[in-house]
């Protein structure tokens, strides 16, 4: 499954890891998801959404 909240469409980014000896390996920062029974269109869904999109209320619970 897709690390992509399915609201805002927010995805992993990328970067590197740096060691003291200042050797890069690639790493992967998720996006905090969250399962959450939300309301769309009148009836009540199972999403997978981020908790920025959960702290800013674009997500009506129920």
């Amino acid at each position: 499954m897709a690390q992509k909240c399915d609201l805002c469409g927010k995805g992993p980014q990328f970067g590197n890891n740096i060691s003291h000896a200042h050797n890069t390996t690639r790493r992967r920062w998720n996006v905090n998801l969250q399962p959450v029974k939300a309301q769309v269109n009148g009836a009540s869904k199972r999403m997978r959404v981020c908790t920025s999109c959960i702290k800013t209320g674009k997500v009506v619970k129920g």
